[in-house]
């Protein structure tokens, strides 16, 4: 793991506040951390930079928009060499109800989840992963409710 240069409190409860709302303006921002404007800014641009976040996006609700079922599918794969695990992730990158992708070690190669309009929606989606010459086996688990859905805990700043 590459060594980051360390945050200070203001740079955490920047990070803190953008993770509860993306969307703040830089001078709501700027006052619930303690700060004027162009430094706000400036930290939050360097935060970026430095790679601290990756990404503002809204969060959608996938039922509203119609899709009914979400899973988590665990697949194990015939070979861990590079190719198929490349080749697999070239796949499935080309799968739009694929929301997330990780590779994992254990019993599986990739924890997937996905999103489908119904059952049958789902169902198709395995067809799909079956039909990967990569794929040797797959596991799904349907998610009957949300039990948790929390903002990354924001550690506090190193004793200076």
């Amino acid at each position: 793991m590459t060594e980051r240069p360390s945050l200070d409190d203001i740079d955490l409860k920047i990070l803190s506040e953008l993770q509860r709302d993306g969307r703040i303006r830089n001078n709501e921002l700027a006052e619930r951390v303690g700060l004027s404007e162009p430094p706000c800014r400036r930290r939050v641009r360097a935060l970026r930079e430095r790679g601290y976040v990756s990404a503002i996006r809204a969060t959608l609700d996938e039922t509203r928009l119609g899709y009914e079922v979400i899973s988590f599918v665990l697949i194990q794969l015939q070979s861990q060499a590079q190719a198929p695990l490349q080749a697999f992730e070239k796949s499935i990158a080309a799968v739009p109800l694929v929301l997330q992708s990780w590779r994992i070690s254990g019993d599986a190669d990739y924890l997937l989840k996905c999103v489908a309009r119904n059952v049958e929606g789902i169902h198709q989606q395995l067809l799909q992963f079956s039909a990967m010459p990569e794929v040797r086996n797959i596991r799904t688990f349907p998610v009957l409710g949300v039990a948790k859905d929390a903002p990354l805990p924001i550690p506090p700043a190193p004793a200076q």
